[in-house]
């Protein structure tokens, strides 16, 4: 009789990302790679569960539909915090060169000014709304946010994963009490802070790389 094997999903295996010396530099950093980090395994857990029902993840590398159709990314202030510095201190080459003038000549509601040749210039710091963003069954068309055309083919972040990582996000807005993140959760407060990726002006970004 053959023995059954767990089923191991499509969606790799998180690892958190790891910068020793910054994190002892930047008080946030560390908060921020574990929203990231518990993010990303929820986003596992529910890919898991959908393939266990059948579905096939549709996404797949090389794929950037989504980051040039939508215009209305959430992006939390942490998020920015973390993308500036990144952009600022980790880019190198090429890949900041392009960055720089794409943040320096984007316009609001065009497609991400972090997509360099159909790829994110900044993927291991991508916002959690990115990371969320996963579609089963078929591919995005061009121009198609699946978000709004079939909302029943994207992945519903899991409620406990969710919470977990925006509790991690309230001392960033100095909300530490228990009583206070709890309630902080429980009324979505932190959704006042929101931003959209792209109504930010990004040319401020790119005025301070050298």
């Amino acid at each position: 009789m053959q023995e059954n094997k767990p089923f191991e999903p499509s969606y790799f295996e998180p690892q958190r990302l790891t910068f020793s010396t910054e994190e002892a530099r930047h008080d946030w950093l560390p908060m921020l790679l574990d929203i990231y980090f518990i993010t990303d395994r929820g986003v596992r857990e529910g890919v898991r569960r959908e393939e266990n029902k059948g579905r096939s993840l549709a996404c797949y590398k090389g794929c950037s539909a989504c980051c040039r159709s939508h215009t209305t990314i959430p992006i939390y202030p942490i998020e920015i915090t973390g993308l500036y510095w990144y952009i600022i201190e980790k880019s190198t080459g090429e890949t900041r060169e392009k960055l720089r003038w794409q943040c320096s000549e984007h316009k609001q509601r065009e497609p991400c000014p972090l997509l360099i040749d159909g790829a994110c210039g900044v993927h291991p710091m991508r916002p959690q709304a990115c990371r969320h963003f996963n579609v089963f069954g078929k591919p995005c068309a061009e121009g198609e946010d699946a978000f709004y055309t079939r909302r029943k083919d994207v992945l519903t972040p899991i409620k406990k994963y969710k919470d977990e990582a925006l509790s991690k996000m309230l001392p960033f807005h100095k909300i530490t009490g228990r009583s206070q993140r709890r309630d902080a959760i429980k009324q979505g407060l932190l959704n006042t802070y929101v931003k959209v990726l792209q109504e930010i002006d990004w040319s401020k970004l790119a005025k301070r790389m050298p």
